[in-house]
C-alpha cells in the first residue's frame, strides 16, 4: 500500500489520484481559508488547525507563514490519534513506530510525509481528551449555534486546555494577545 501511496497509481486503474491531503495543490487550496481567517481577524496571534493528516493544517501553515510570520499555526489532535505530538514530545525528526503505535500501513506513511512538511511550519502540537472534544462540540452548539464534528471541534478543545507540545507557548500567545470577548451569534442578530 505504501508505493501505491508514493506513485499515486493502483495497477489496472486508469486515471489520476488527486490525495485529500498529502497533495500540494490541496494544501494550496487548503491556504485560502487563511485568506478568511485574515480577513475576519486581521491581527489574529495564533490559529489552532485539526491535524487529520495534516494537509489542512500544513496548507493553512504556509499561506499564513507567508502573509503573517508572527502568526503561530498549532495542530490539534484528539489523545486516542495523536502521533505528531507524541513525535513532538519526543524530539523526533518524524514519528517512530512508537509514536504510530496504533497506526499501520500507509498511515504511517502518510503521517511521515505530513510530519517532515509541518516541521517548519507548525508551532506545536495540542491534545484534547475525548471528553473535552465532547465538551466543545456542546459548546459550540449552545452559544455560536454551530453543529460541528468532533474534528472541527478539537480545535476548540485543544485552545481552552493545557496538553501538548505547543500548550506553553499557545498561552503564552494567549496571555501577550488578549483576545476580545467571546460574540455569541444569536438567531436574527448579524
Amino acid at each position: 500500500m505504501g508505493r501505491r501511496f508514493e506513485t499515486r497509481r493502483y495497477p489496472g486503474v486508469e486515471g489520476t489520484f488527486i490525495h485529500a491531503f498529502d497533495d500540494l495543490h490541496v494544501m494550496a487550496g487548503n491556504g485560502t481559508i487563511r485568506l478568511e481567517v485574515l480577513e475576519d481577524l486581521p491581527t489574529v496571534a495564533a490559529i489552532v488547525v485539526p491535524w487529520g493528516g495534516g494537509g489542512l493544517t500544513c496548507g493553512i501553515a504556509a499561506a499564513v507563514r507567508a502573509r503573517r510570520p508572527e502568526c503561530r499555526v498549532f495542530a490539534a489532535e484528539v489523545e486516542t490519534a495523536a502521533p505528531f505530538s507524541a513525535a513532538l514530545a519526543a524530539g523526533e525528526r518524524e514519528p517512530s513506530p512508537t509514536s504510530l503505535r496504533s497506526w499501520t500501513g500507509s498511515a504511517q506513511d502518510r503521517l511521515r510525509v505530513d510530519a517532515r512538511r509541518a516541521r517548519g511550519l507548525v508551532e506545536g502540537a495540542l491534545v484534547a481528551t475525548l471528553d473535552e472534544v465532547e465538551s466543545a462540540v456542546r459548546l459550540l452548539a449552545e452559544r455560536n449555534r454551530v453543529v460541528a464534528e468532533g474534528a472541527g471541534a478539537c480545535p476548540v478543545a485543544c485552545a481552552l486546555g493545557r496538553r501538548g507540545s505547543g500548550a506553553d507557548r499557545l498561552h503564552r500567545v494567549r496571555r501577550q494577545h488578549r483576545p476580545p470577548p467571546l460574540r455569541v451569534a444569536r438567531p436574527g442578530q448579524p
